[in-house]
C-alpha cells in the first residue's frame, strides 16, 4: 500500500523535483501550502522543503541586510506542522530551508549570511559543488563518510537546536551540512539539495529510508 507524505510548499511550481524524488521511493506526495490546515490522521510523513529565509525574530535576531523578507505565514504553518509530526513521532524530512527551520523550532538559531556565500550558493542543479563529511546516522544511510553535494545556500545552523545532533559538515569551513534528532523515529535534516540528485543512488538512499520509517508506521 502506498504511503501518503506531506509536502510542504509555498511554490507549486517548485515542488516537482520532490514530488519525484519521492514518487521513486514508493510514497505519494500531498502538497501543504499555508492555507491547507492541519496534517490528516493518513499522512505518514512531512517533508519540509527549501524556499526564503527563516524570519529571524524567530530566534531573537534582527534581520541582516542579505536575509529575505520575511514569509511568517509560512513559517508559522510549517513550525505548526513539524511540531505535530514530531508529536506524532511521524518521519520527518528537512531540506534546506526545512533544516533552518527545524533548527530553529527547536531552539536554534542560524548565520544569516555565510563568509563564505559563493561556495554554499551556486545554481549548479544536480551539479556537485563541493564535499561534506558525514558521520552517526547519516553516515549509515549513505553507506560512506564523505561524498560530493550540490548547494545553494546563504544561511546556515548557528547554535545547535536543542536535542538535534550535528552529522554533516562542510570540510572547508565547517559550515552545518546535516543534522538528526536521535529521540525520533527518523528525523533529518540535510543543507543541500538530494531531490534534485535522484540519479545518484546515494542520494536515493536518503528517500528510501524515509520511506521504510513512513511505510511501518
Amino acid at each position: 500500500m502506498t504511503r501518503c507524505v506531506a509536502l510542504t510548499i509555498r511554490n507549486k511550481s517548485k515542488g516537482e523535483p520532490y514530488r519525484i524524488a519521492l514518487q521513486m521511493a514508493g510514497l505519494e506526495p500531498m502538497l501543504f501550502a499555508p492555507d491547507s490546515g492541519d496534517l490528516p490522521d493518513s499522512i505518514s510523513g512531512l517533508v519540509l522543503t527549501g524556499g526564503t529565509d527563516v524570519d529571524p525574530s524567530l530566534y531573537g535576531a534582527q534581520a541582516e541586510p542579505e536575509t529575505d523578507a520575511p514569509d511568517r505565514e509560512r513559517d508559522d504553518y510549517e513550525s505548526s506542522l513539524l511540531t505535530a509530526a514530531l508529536s506524532r513521532d511521524l518521519p520527518v524530512l528537512a531540506i534546506c530551508r526545512g533544516l533552518q527551520l527545524f533548527n530553529v523550532v527547536q531552539g536554534g538559531s542560524l548565520i544569516q549570511h555565510l563568509p563564505g556565500t559563493e561556495r554554499h550558493r551556486q545554481k549548479s542543479g544536480g551539479m556537485p559543488v563541493h564535499d561534506v563529511v558525514i558521520e552517526g546516522r547519516l553516515a549509515e544511510i549513505f553507506g560512506a563518510p564523505r561524498m560530493p553535494v550540490n548547494s545553494r545556500h546563504h544561511q546556515a545552523v548557528d547554535r545547535v537546536g536543542n536535542g538535534l545532533v550535528v552529522t554533516a559538515r562542510d570540510p572547508e569551513d565547517g559550515v552545518v551540512e546535516g543534522v538528526v534528532l536521535p529521540s525520533a523515529r527518523f528525523a533529518v535534516g540535510v543543507q543541500w539539495h538530494p531531490e534534485d540528485m535522484t540519479d545518484d543512488a546515494r542520494q536515493m538512499r536518503l528517500f528510501a529510508e524515509f520511506a521504510a520509517s513512513a511505510m511501518a508506521r
